[in-house]
């Protein structure tokens, strides 16, 4: 990393300290189905079995963890589709201080309810009128709390990159590591901790077709926004890249694949019925990607992030079922 970069590998060790015995070490999968559909040797991060059920709570327990007392003491406000919000109300939870969560009016019913579960106080808007990190803002600012944005933030997106940190030190050198993406902030700290052990692998990051904004922005050499997306894979729902995410993929992320919302079910349907796991729309992306053909040139040895499992029984028997 360079002396401008917002988070270097020593950031994503000393978070991956931080988080030792509080965040789930979460398994790695195998199979020799999808190594055979896949011509290479594919290993599965499951950040489904993440506390919160979700990668999130890497990067949301780490940034608060890392607040003054002061701050902590009067609380942390966050805005979110669904896995940040559950993971800043279990981190404020865990560190003794209360959370207030601004979250879309169609959030998916079973994250609202989680996060509401874990002790926030939920606030909500409409995701395709309102701008949602002005309210955020000033919901933090109203209440006097510490704000923890999704993504962009360095704490977090250290958070965040041990998930890779883990997957790599298990598995090895991998010739190509697949990270969902929406703002960014997984595939950001990912892409550190990866080019940091192994500078040859190639980052792929997965975005749904119908929110392409991080493969427009890259190739505009800018942040480029597109209209709120209208995808299965709600957590990846974002306009436009983050600020200081954009900064570390545009020069770490090797490229952008895209998947439809039919094959991100698909990529669910294996993951349950061959796997054995239970993926969201948004943690089967990358997944899909792969089993779509969607990545160019599949390399030998590939590292797959499943980025987080919530997704109710009625939504999840209903997307597999259309």
């Amino acid at each position: 990393m360079t002396a401008a970069d917002p988070v270097s590998f020593a950031d994503v060790r000393a978070a991956a300290a931080l988080l030792e015995g509080v965040a789930h070490r979460t398994p790695v999968l195998t199979s020799r189905t999808l190594n055979a559909l896949t011509g290479a040797e594919v290993f599965v991060k499951c950040e489904n079995f993440q506390r919160v059920g979700a990668f999130k709570f890497r990067g949301a327990y780490h940034a608060a963890a890392r607040l003054s007392p002061e701050q902590r003491a009067r609380g942390i406000a966050a805005y979110s589709s669904g896995n940040h919000a559950q993971a800043t109300a279990l981190a404020a939870r865990e560190l003794g201080t209360r959370a207030v969560i601004l979250m879309p009016e169609d959030a998916p019913r079973a994250k609202r309810e989680a996060t509401a579960g874990y002790g926030a106080r939920i606030v909500t808007y409409d995701r395709y009128t309102e701008d949602r990190t002005a309210l955020g803002e000033a919901l933090a600012k109203d209440n006097g709390m510490a704000l923890i944005p999704p993504y962009d933030h360095p704490h977090v997106i250290a958070g965040q990159g041990t998930a890779a940190l883990e997957l790599l030190e298990e598995t090895g050198p991998l010739d190509a590591l697949l990270v969902p993406v929406g703002g960014g902030g997984l595939i950001a700290g990912s892409a550190v901790a990866a080019k940091a052990l192994h500078p040859a692998v190639r980052v792929v990051g997965v975005e749904p077709e119908a929110g392409d904004d991080t493969r427009r922005s890259l190739a505009a050499g800018k942040r480029v926004a597109v209209p709120v997306p209208r995808t299965v894979a709600d957590g990846q729902a974002v306009p436009t890249p983050g600020e200081l995410t954009f900064a570390i993929n545009r020069r770490l992320v090797d490229a952008i694949a895209l998947v439809s919302d039919e094959e991100i079910v698909r990529g669910m349907r294996f993951a349950f019925e061959r796997l054995k796991i239970v993926l969201e729309p948004s943690g089967a992306s990358a997944l899909a990607a792969l089993l779509a053909g969607r990545v160019e040139d599949p390399p030998r040895r590939i590292g797959v992030i499943a980025s987080g499992g919530n997704v109710d029984t009625a939504r999840f028997a209903a997307l597999l079922a259309g």
